[in-house]
């Protein structure tokens, strides 16, 4: 039984000690054992043993966290993280191989490009409050694959998982090379001082310009995990009863405190009325008896949280068409929505992070798009639930982080696609092979043979004009567009392209036929004689 497992009382990291644990992680990383394959995996499976493990506390702390129910514990944060981890176990050597199928023109050939995976070095990772634990341990696991070490600073919002994630990382995983760091301001103020190969960071766009700037000092990339003011479009070709549904579903999980759910729905002024019949039954049916009394739905995390969006429901010159039911003591409000018919309105100030949110009746899908546009044009999130050609247009004049047809941000909660924001939202992605990505430097190799000098003569002093205008036939290119800008196309130039090799003259293709055959003959001569 989860209620009858003890998690300690949240401790901070001494703040004298981070430039040690900092130190270590580096020294971890320049041993050269993290570039071991074999390595990254047995830390894995350690990290999959740990989880599996850790279950239950994990469920204790995320329920005395956020009231979060064991079934959402499950499913949004432990499962998550193990199908995550699964896939990574699974392709691991294959992502770490060299990658040869790259793009380059035939004369480099013989130089054997290839692009070497290499670890990025150690990483710091600061975590959110919403889902405290998953989203640490996801991007943790992209750096155990990558071949990094890591420090994580998870978030003292939530503190009974960050203990137990304390505790079971340095249960399982090599202690050299991972850490968990616990505290406040002056602990991440510490870490920030210390110097990183990338900082990953899940958060609030202020803090994220506050990392950013530190991180710029030394020059540190980052990657930020953000949110938005997320749009979601009804339309008169809506599914309403389903869309409502789906909807209300995305935005009550974990009390809508999930940075990618609908900050405000955008409803054809047509199908208005209906839609809220819609939401209102899908509401009494999720919760019958109201959710405050619900086993199923969560708290907001603090009460300097739930100030911020009962001050958002006061002001609001908007109207209350479901919940406005709230109680500060409990840190519980409702699932409400609010109808605005103007989008300076509060409500639409800030991402409201809860389970409140606000309805902004449309004309036609041109205007709403327009609306979108004008009040946050790079959200993390863009759902539509419209007609194909209508979803198409969301697509193709939205621009979001992610998206999903039919359904509120389903893509985020497929553990193996890739996650992130743009512009104000985020930069970068992870989880599944984003994740590995994430830590990886693509690092270019090539290899240039003895035999090649006479053909690179053409660089060498002095220089002689006979071999440099032979060097640009060679290379020269026969474009296959016009000057308007038009593509070319037809038998004569394809054959042209084909057995000229791209070269804009008889004389040009003589010679690098000459020149290839030449390479060729080289190349299996140095063959023959290795074999030999």
């Amino acid at each position: 039984m989860t209620s009858d497992i003890k998690i300690p009382p949240f401790e901070a990291t001494p703040a004298d000690s981070i430039a040690k644990i900092a130190a270590t992680a580096r020294a971890s990383y320049q041993s050269q054992k993290t570039k071991d394959v074999e390595w990254r995996l047995v830390q894995l499976r350690k990290l999959f043993w740990g989880i599996t493990d850790y279950s239950e506390n994990f469920q204790a702390a995320l329920k005395k966290d956020l009231n979060k129910a064991p079934h959402d514990a499950l499913l949004s944060e432990i499962g998550h993280c193990i199908q995550d981890l699964n896939m990574i176990l699974k392709t691991l050597k294959k992502w770490v191989k060299d990658d040869t199928d790259i793009e380059y023109t035939w004369m480099y050939t013989a130089v054997k490009p290839r692009i070497r995976k290499e670890p990025l070095g150690t990483v710091l990772i600061i975590g959110p409050y919403n889902f405290p634990m998953m989203l640490n341990l996801a991007p943790l696991m992209g750096a155990i694959a990558a071949g990094c070490t890591a420090v994580i600073k998870p978030s003292e919002h939530a503190p009974a998982t960050a203990m137990v994630m304390k505790e079971m990382i340095e249960k399982y995983l090599d202690p050299t090379s991972f850490f968990v760091v616990n505290g406040e301001i002056p602990e991440a103020t510490a870490l920030l001082e210390e110097k990183w190969d990338k900082i990953f960071y899940t958060g609030n766009n202020a803090v994220a310009r506050i990392i950013s700037k530190k991180a710029a000092e030394t020059l540190t990339p980052v990657t930020l995990e953000l949110g938005g003011r997320n749009p979601s479009f009804i339309s008169k070709s809506s599914n309403l009863a389903l869309a409502a549904r789906r909807l209300l579903w995305g935005k009550t999980l974990n009390a809508g405190q999930v940075c990618m759910s609908q900050n405000y729905v955008l409803v054809q002024k047509e199908v208005l009325e209906d839609f809220i019949k819609e939401l209102n039954a899908a509401c009494k049916e999720f919760y019958p008896n109201g959710a405050q009394a619900s086993q199923d739905y969560a708290r907001i995390v603090n009460e300097r949280q739930f100030d911020r969006m009962k001050q958002m429901l006061d002001t609001t010159n908007g109207k209350i068409i479901m919940g406005g039911e709230t109680d500060r003591a409990d840190l519980f409000m409702s699932p409400t929505v609010v109808l605005l018919d103007s989008i300076d309105d509060p409500m639409m100030k800030d991402e409201s992070f809860g389970p409140i949110w606000s309805i902004v009746p449309y004309e036609t899908l041109d205007e709403a798009i327009k609306i979108a546009n004008t009040i946050d044009p790079t959200p993390l999130t863009v759902t539509t639930f419209g007609s194909k050609a209508e979803n198409e247009k969301v697509l193709s004049q939205v621009t979001s982080g992610g998206a999903t047809i039919n359904d509120a941000w389903f893509h985020g909660a497929i553990p193996t696609l890739p996650f992130g924001g743009v512009g104000e939202s985020g930069t970068g992605s992870y989880h599944g092979r984003a994740s590995f990505d994430c830590f990886t430097h693509r690092r270019t190799v090539i290899e240039v043979p003895s035999w090649m000098d006479k053909l690179l003569r053409v660089r060498y002093p002095p220089h002689v004009p006979s071999e440099f205008k032979r060097y640009m036939w060679i290379n020269s290119v026969n474009p296959d567009f016009d000057r308007d800008g038009k593509p070319m196309s037809g038998l004569s130039y394809w054959l042209w392209f084909v057995f000229g090799l791209g070269g804009p003259s008889a004389k040009g293709a003589l010679t690098r036929w000459a020149v290839l055959l030449a390479s060729a003959y080289a190349a299996f001569s140095q063959y023959r004689k290795f074999q030999g």
